[in-house]
């Protein structure tokens, strides 16, 4: 459900107004499209595999476009771990604050998932194509959209900017911010901020915003099932044994309830969420092919926001191209846990190891390897910054946002948490149900785009103003 709204008329008591902005946004727009379409050329995938030579352009082409806004303080930066592992280059720009006045800091990140096989795309991942309204390309949508939005803020509100601002444009998010902790320590003062706007989650739906007050962490896992020594001729001894692809397939189905909930004991639910989904938008969104039964019980929402989802997500096995009359002594699987605000992610992860190595079949070995750890995340829904928030928000799109969960993990707002514990966090993003990120034919509706810019604009505006925050 929305709600119309009549938007404010000023910005602030002593700023521009809401329309006067709505108009410069709409000037500027062309200009900022062009900027994304520029950035989305640069193949800056930080997986590995992939030439990082591209990271390092994309970084440097954002720190030229933030110097051009009228940055005045703009470097390229790394940090590096204990171990020695150095991150992807980061960019960081600053703009001091007035005397008395707050500092925003505007946190995006220039890396984007590797674009998966071409004949997936209806056009090529790194040319960015508009159809229907929408920018196709990856990147597109997550997140170099989210740093055009902040690009578009710096330059409709210029010299005008009351408050400090930071930029932030990370360079690994993609492989799970791996130097990210790192990062903060090693540059907190250029970091520090009372307030942090992340712009890298989604809204309701186009024509309806959202601010994202809560996240699912994240645990993952490898298990693997042994149970020969080697690989048998599956004639002369199957039977009396049964393969490790079998048994890891009875110890995964142990996973779930015949009711598809997580049948994981020890793992937390958190409180059913206010709002809900049709059942048909959720299939079409996550198109589900029809008549395939949908798992859980209660909102479809709290399916996604508030309760645990568990998932295998890569399995080995003999290859079909490889399979011969044996019995494959081994196999193994990677879980990913999603779970909900308030359950801890060691507790979750001892939880899940304690399910498999307890729940071994026919005595198979089971090992269990942890993998990555990551926050949940709860925002408080009425802080000073939030209220300003959405009331920006509100103007931009004329309709009340939406307070939403988002199932997915961004586990470095934990560490942000932690290392500005003082500081408002904001979940914004730029993406809507379409806009498949991580998947082909990734996109921005570019009407969309130009909102969350007039939205970001507002509240840069609004919180200059004096007692904003309290």
């Amino acid at each position: 459900m929305t709600t119309e709204h009549p938007p404010q008329t000023s910005s602030s008591p002593h700023g521009p107004s809401t329309e006067d902005l709505r108009r410069r946004v709409a000037a500027a727009f062309p200009a900022l499209r062009a900027d994304l379409e520029a950035l989305v050329r640069i193949p800056s995938v930080s997986a590995p595999a992939f030439d990082q030579d591209h990271v390092s352009a994309s970084a440097v082409a954002v720190a030229d476009l933030l110097r051009a806004a009228g940055m005045p303080d703009v470097q390229v930066l790394t940090a590096t771990r204990p171990d020695g592992v150095v991150s992807r280059p980061a960019v960081v720009a600053r703009r001091p604050a007035p005397e008395g006045a707050p500092t925003v800091l505007l946190y995006a990140h220039h890396d984007v998932q590797p674009p998966g096989k071409d004949e997936d795309w209806q056009s090529p991942p790194f040319e960015p194509t508009e159809r229907d309204g929408r920018l196709y390309g990856r990147g597109a949508a997550d997140d170099k959209a989210g740093v055009v939005a902040h690009l578009g803020a710096l330059r409709v509100l210029a010299d005008e900017l009351a408050v400090g601002v930071t930029v932030f444009v990370e360079g690994e998010e993609e492989i799970g911010s791996p130097v990210f902790v790192d990062f903060l320590t090693a540059h907190r003062d250029l970091l520090a901020a009372d307030v942090i706007v992340v712009a890298d989650s989604t809204n309701w739906k186009v024509g309806v915003p959202a601010l994202t007050t809560s996240l699912r962490g994240l645990v993952d896992c490898e298990v693997e099932v042994a149970v020969l020594d080697h690989a048998v001729h599956s004639g002369m001894y199957g039977g009396p044994v049964l393969d490790a692809p079998t048994l890891l397939a009875r110890l995964i189905a142990t996973l779930h309830d015949d009711a598809g909930e997580v049948a994981v004991a020890g793992l937390l639910r958190a409180d059913e969420p206010a709002v809900d989904m049709p059942e048909e938008a959720f299939r079409a969104d996550a198109s589900v092919l029809e008549g395939v039964r949908l798992a859980g019980s209660g909102t479809l929402t709290g399916r996604m926001w508030t309760k645990p989802a568990l998932s295998v997500i890569g399995i080995d096995a003999t290859p079909v191209a490889q399979a011969s009359n044996t019995i494959a002594p081994r196999a193994r699987a990677k879980l990913s846990l999603r779970i909900p605000p308030g359950q801890e992610p060691a507790a979750a992860a001892a939880a899940l190891r304690s399910h498999l190595e307890g729940h071994a079949p026919f005595g198979a070995h089971v090992t269990v390897t942890d993998g990555e750890l990551g926050k949940a995340f709860r925002a408080p829904v009425d802080s000073a910054a939030m209220r300003t928030a959405r009331q920006a928000f509100a103007d931009a799109w004329g309709v009340e946002p939406v307070d939403i969960g988002v199932g997915g993990s961004i586990p470095f707002i934990a560490d942000l948490l932690e290392v500005f514990p003082e500081a408002a966090i904001l979940v914004t993003g730029v993406e809507d149900p379409d806009s498949r990120a991580h998947g082909p034919d990734e996109s921005v509706h570019l009407a969309e785009l130009q909102n969350v810019v007039l939205a970001e604009t507002l509240l840069l505006a609004r919180l200059g103003a004096p007692g904003a925050l309290g």
